[in-house]
């Protein structure tokens, strides 16, 4: 069983910066690889983000690519999203999500992930 609380999200206004954070509980965090994910109003969730379990390999959405950085940190249990240039766009709630899978073409599927977290907002004004 794995636990993910998301910290980090807020009002910005466009142009600016964010960093959300995912802890996770267990002592199993390495083995994981682990996503973000994002949810706006009246739209389905979709993949932001997601990164192997060694920190080695990570995959965008096309609409963030240059803007967000995924990282992880085994030794303390945590992920991280860097956010820079927030658009009005990027505004929903930021969901971090885990899963044991070892084919990469499936870490863009909400499916693939066992574990997630309860979100966080993110608003980001024009």
């Amino acid at each position: 069983q794995v636990q993910l609380v998301e910290s980090g999200g807020g009002l910005v206004q466009a142009g600016g910066s964010l960093r959300l954070s995912c802890v996770a509980s267990g002592r199993t965090f390495s083995r994981y690889v682990m996503g973000w994910f994002r949810q706006a109003p009246g739209k389905e969730r979709e993949f932001v983000a997601a990164i192997s379990w060694s920190g080695g390999n990570t995959y965008y959405t096309d609409s963030v690519k240059g803007r967000f950085t995924i990282s992880r940190d085994n030794a303390k249990n945590t992920v991280y999203l860097q956010m820079n240039s927030l658009k009005p766009e990027d505004t929903a709630v930021y969901y971090c999500a885990a899963a044991q899978e070892d084919n990469r073409r499936n870490y863009y599927y909400a499916g693939t992930y066992r574990y997630w977290g309860q979100g966080t907002q993110v608003t980001v004004s024009s």
